[in-house]
C-alpha cells in the first residue's frame, strides 16, 4: 500500500497550479516554492485579465493569486471567478497570496470565496501545508446568498497545522 507522504508527492506532481502576480520577481520566488514542495506544472499570467484567461485555456487545479495588481485586482478577480453561469469554472481552488494581513483583508477575501489566504513572504511548509489541505480535504462550493465558494469552515476551531498527516509530510528536494 502506498504511503501518505508518496500519495501527496504523486499529487503534487501531477497538479497544474497558475500563479496570477503582476511582480516578476514575486513569480518567480512563487514558483521556486511550488517546485520546492514537488510540483512540476506551473503556468503564470502578470495582471488578472491575463489570470483570467489562463485559468479558462489550462484549467489548472489550483490558482494563486495576489491581491494588488492591475486589471482587475484580487477581489474583482475572486468576483468574476466565482459567478456560476458567467465563468466557466467557478470552482477552481484559490489561495491568496498576499503582503496584506488586515483582519478586513483576511475577511473580506473569505467572503469573495477564497479557499486559503497566506501571507508573503511565504514558506515552502506553510504554502505545502495550504496546498495539501486544500488537496485532501476539499470543501464543497456552496450558493448561499450572494456568497458562492468553499463551504466556510468554522474559524475559531481550524488550525491547520493541528491536521492529523501533516505530521507525516516531508519536503523533499
Amino acid at each position: 500500500m502506498e504511503s501518505v507522504t508518496s500519495q501527496i508527492s504523486r499529487r503534487l506532481e501531477q497538479l497544474k497550479v497558475l500563479i496570477v502576480d503582476d511582480e516578476p520577481a514575486m513569480r518567480k520566488v512563487t514558483r521556486a516554492l511550488l517546485q520546492t514542495i514537488g510540483v512540476r506544472n506551473i503556468h503564470e499570467a502578470n495582471d488578472g485579465k491575463s489570470g483570467l484567461d489562463a485559468i479558462c485555456m489550462r484549467a489548472p487545479d489550483l490558482v494563486l493569486l495576489d491581491w494588488e495588481m492591475p486589471s482587475p485586482n484580487g477581489p474583482e478577480f475572486m468576483r468574476t471567478v466565482r459567478s456560476p453561469g458567467k465563468f466557466p469554472l467557478p470552482d477552481v481552488p484559490i489561495i491568496m497570496l498576499t503582503g496584506y494581513s488586515e483582519r478586513s483583508r483576511v475577511v473580506e477575501a473569505v467572503r469573495l470565496g477564497v479557499n486559503e489566504y497566506l501571507l508573503k513572504p511565504v514558506s515552502s511548509s506553510a504554502l505545502l501545508a495550504r496546498v495539501v489541505s486544500i488537496l485532501a480535504r476539499p470543501r464543497r462550493m456552496i450558493k448561499q446568498g450572494e456568497y458562492y465558494g468553499p463551504e466556510p469552515r468554522k474559524l475559531a476551531t481550524y488550525k491547520p497545522e493541528s491536521d492529523a498527516g501533516y505530521s507525516e509530510i516531508f519536503l523533499v528536494n
